[in-house]
């Protein structure tokens, strides 16, 4: 009982210091350092790992010297600290705040292209489809907003030296988007939700008519206007999947097991 006594009195007493400026503050070791020395440090510490020391220190470098090179830069900066660090919404928010204060600044393509990368790696377990996630509630909207930010740079930077990686991203969102639509309608024509599987497959085949999935879609069309008795929107989507696709297995397997294709699937 004496000893919290004792503590309890030492802690008044610090307070009491404190308050009367007794006890001395903590020094800022960045005051006096000017703008050159302030940005190799905030370098140093980003290239070390220490995302949230280099963001303190960039921030620092744009309160202090507003105006100037430096602090376009350390904007960028605060923005991919963020995103190595993780955190997907102030790296965003860094980003969207950089292109609205200088949409004609000579990186700005690179900026771009960081919305791209963040957006490309939030969620990355809407891309997972060996998980046990009900397939139709995963959120797409990262993959769409990294895929307009990616088309962003290319449209409008097309010689930017980010613009070649832009448009390899690009294509394999297409290919991911397009499985995940597939995926969600094999789930729904798999639990007899077959208008349902329809739809999606419909948005597959609309959307991302280049990709390879699109035959599988087609086929999930078919399979489920043929379980609703719809014969004649059943056989659109047949003459549409036999254009495209003459070669396709599911014809061969329906010829040699001498069944109607889509029943054999």
């Amino acid at each position: 009982m004496q000893k919290k006594s004792l503590k309890f009195a030492a802690l008044v007493l610090a307070a009491s210091l404190s308050g009367c400026g007794l006890l001395p503050e903590k020094v800022d070791e960045t005051k006096d350092w000017p703008a050159a020395k302030l940005y190799s440090e905030a370098r140093d510490e980003l290239s070390s790992g220490n995302y949230e020391k280099a963001i303190q220190y960039f921030e620092k470098l744009e309160s202090r010297y507003p105006f100037g090179t430096y602090a376009q830069q350390a904007q960028m900066e605060i923005a991919y600290a963020n995103y190595r660090q993780g955190d997907q919404a102030q790296a965003l928010a860094a980003v969207e705040r950089f292109i609205k204060l200088h949409p004609n600044h000579p990186n700005v393509d690179y900026m771009y292209y960081l919305r791209g990368l963040i957006n490309f790696n939030d969620n990355t377990g809407f891309f997972d489809f060996l998980s046990k996630q009900d397939p139709s509630e995963r959120d797409p909207k990262a993959a769409h907003e990294a895929f307009d930010s990616f088309k962003q740079l290319a449209e409008r930077f097309p010689d930017s030296k980010y613009a070649k990686d832009a448009i390899a991203r690009m294509k394999y969102l297409v290919n991911a988007m397009a499985r995940h639509e597939v995926h969600v309608a094999n789930y729904y024509y798999r639990r007899g939700a077959f208008v349902a599987a329809a739809n999606r497959a419909q948005v597959a085949v609309n959307e991302y008519r280049d990709a390879p999935v699109v035959e599988e879609a087609l086929t999930i069309m078919v399979r489920s206007y043929d379980a609703l008795g719809l014969t004649d929107l059943r056989d659109d989507a047949e003459r549409v999947l036999k254009s495209n696709f003459p070669n396709s297995a599911f014809f061969k397997g329906a010829v040699a097991q001498s069944e109607p294709w889509w029943k054999i699937w």
